[in-house]
């Protein structure tokens, strides 16, 4: 078993970063394979809506610049999700969100059904806004959401200031450990014959009538 963790901070060696390891040591304990990814600090496309990705059905992005396509791979090889986030200006970073926009766009059938969890490190305001903007990516995606102690965040500005923050590394390390147990109970579900439910056909449903245009 492996987890992905993915760090979304441009800082590839900051407080996100400790907070995704100390998860990952949780994790490693517990016996499961863990490998922390960095996104980067250089710029990442946002999606287009341009729904190549959909016509060629090859779960791949059509911008191959950045990171994206390479994580779609590692994310779909992993059995569990753990996406990392400092906060700016009480949200999740904007390349973060661009990435996961066109890795869930163009991969995210992939993804259906693996544990997943946001974290998210602040100075001080926006953690749980920005962790539950990354959960909603597992949410509409049919990706169980591991919990933990508390929400997945962690506080600290300057590089290593998350240390001081025991209640925020101790909810790290439940996160891999919960992470863990899921993760091993999937695997004795699919021994004992129990696999996930088929997603039936999606039905949309648009707020604004094409009765109510032609008024």
């Amino acid at each position: 078993m492996k987890v992905l963790l993915i760090n979304g901070s441009p800082r590839m060696a900051g407080n996100t970063a400790r907070a995704l390891q100390e998860a990952a040591a949780a994790l490693q304990a517990e016996g499961v394979e863990a490998e922390v990814a960095w996104i980067g600090n250089k710029e990442i496309r946002g999606c287009i809506a341009c729904g190549i990705c959909g016509k060629k059905g090859d779960n791949r992005c059509v911008f191959d610049s950045d990171p994206c396509n390479e994580l779609i791979r590692k994310a779909a090889a992993a059995d569990g999700l753990i996406v990392g986030s400092p906060v700016y200006y009480a949200g999740a970073a904007g390349s973060l969100i661009a990435l996961l926009d066109r890795m869930f766009y163009a991969g995210g059938s992939l993804l259906r059904f693996k544990p997943a969890a946001g974290v998210a490190v602040a100075r001080r305001a926006g953690a749980i806004e920005a962790a539950d903007q990354i959960n909603k990516y597992f949410q509409i995606n049919s990706m169980p959401v591991v919990g933990t102690s508390y929400w997945g965040i962690a506080f600290g500005r300057t590089p290593g200031e998350v240390e001081g923050d025991g209640e925020g590394l101790h909810t790290m390390r439940t996160l891999g450990r919960n992470m863990a147990w899921l993760l091993k109970s999937l695997e004795a579900a699919r021994e004992a014959g129990i696999t996930p439910p088929e997603i039936e056909p999606k039905v949309m449903t648009n707020y604004v009538r094409e009765d109510a245009l032609e008024r």
